[in-house]
């Protein structure tokens, strides 16, 4: 049955017990979609499994594309931020939030965004303070916020933080807080209006962008820079001490850029030998796995080639004159 309703869950250190705890009091029938962002990095994560075999409710990594449905848990794939849109999830592999991906807001702000009062968010143990930014988008568009009682939290930080920063409807210790999502679940779904501010593009909030950078970098240690007028002269020094003027600023930015540029195409090639040598291996036997590193390969030398085309394709540089 499609989801009319969702709840959002994240949780990170001492997140498993938690999770588990919180899964097994939900009823098989929750008239809900169960959507969770513990914070597992790149690390391989059997949370699926595990949260299957602790209560009543299906529980498997989200796959790109896939229609929620009620009274079904979806998890976060390591190293991928889950997001919502158009009663489905998406998977993007975009910056890092709070030095975390998957992440909780990225999660919290699409959610809310589709299903605006349709949605409930909870926060669980964990440190630092990702979900805050997320609780708190979600409140304003009418979703329910509850927070995990710090008191018996195992690692408290990021339920304080959402009670510091959120006017959140409910904390609760962990096993009250299933009743209160049941209870969610079974009430009328609410009308989203068509007033409501929805970001025409919500996918885009986690998507790298090119948005005006706040300074600039030194092309010699990386450090901000600072720019500095004297006289009609413009120069650029950063905090170690090293100071350009505008143009040979510009051209040591631009060598720099080419540096990066070329150290990308590099590790591009050197993938692709890695991915062919893999596919030749004697130790690879399974004919599945020699042809995924076959098509790895493949991939690798097509943006190796769209890298040699962007450097060849040369670059106005007006401080070539300058």
């Amino acid at each position: 049955m499609p989801a009319r309703k969702i709840i959002v869950v994240g949780a990170s250190a001492g997140g498993v017990g938690a999770l588990q705890t919180l899964v097994a009091a939900l009823p098989a029938e929750l008239q809900a979609a169960v959507c969770i962002v513990l914070h597992v990095g790149r690390q391989r994560s059997e949370l699926p499994t595990i949260l299957a075999r602790a209560g009543p409710l299906p529980a498997v990594h989200a796959e790109d594309g896939m229609a929620l449905e009620a009274g079904h848990i979806y998890v976060a794939p390591p190293d991928l931020h889950l997001l919502v849109a158009d009663e489905r999830l998406h998977l993007r592999r975009s910056p890092r939030e709070n030095l975390a991906r998957p992440a909780i807001d990225p999660l919290f702000r699409s959610a809310a965004a589709a299903y605006g009062a349709n949605t409930c968010g909870v926060i669980l143990t964990g440190l630092q303070n990702d979900g805050s930014p997320g609780l708190y988008e979600l409140k304003q568009r009418g979703g329910m916020a509850i927070v995990q009682s710090p008191q018996e939290a195992q690692h408290p930080d990021m339920p304080r933080s959402a009670l510091e920063h959120v006017d959140v409807d409910y904390c609760l210790p962990l096993a009250e807080i299933p009743s209160v999502l049941t209870r969610f679940a079974a009430a009328a779904a609410a009308a989203i209006p068509s007033s409501t501010e929805v970001p025409e593009e919500p996918m885009q909030q986690v998507d790298y962008d090119l948005e005006r950078p706040v300074t600039l970098g030194c092309p010699d240690c990386g450090g901000a820079l600072r720019r500095i007028k004297q006289g009609t002269l413009t120069q650029y020094r950063c905090h170690i001490g090293h100071t350009y003027t505008a143009a040979t600023m510009a051209r040591a930015q631009f060598a720099d850029m080419e540096r990066g540029i070329d150290t990308a195409l590099r590790l591009i090639n050197e993938r692709a030998e890695m991915c062919r040598q893999m596919a030749e291996s004697e130790d690879v036997t399974d004919a599945a796995t020699r042809q995924m590193w076959q098509a790895a390969r493949r991939e690798a030398e097509r943006r190796a080639e769209q890298m040699r085309r962007l450097l060849s394709s040369g670059w106005l540089a007006p401080e070539a004159k300058a």
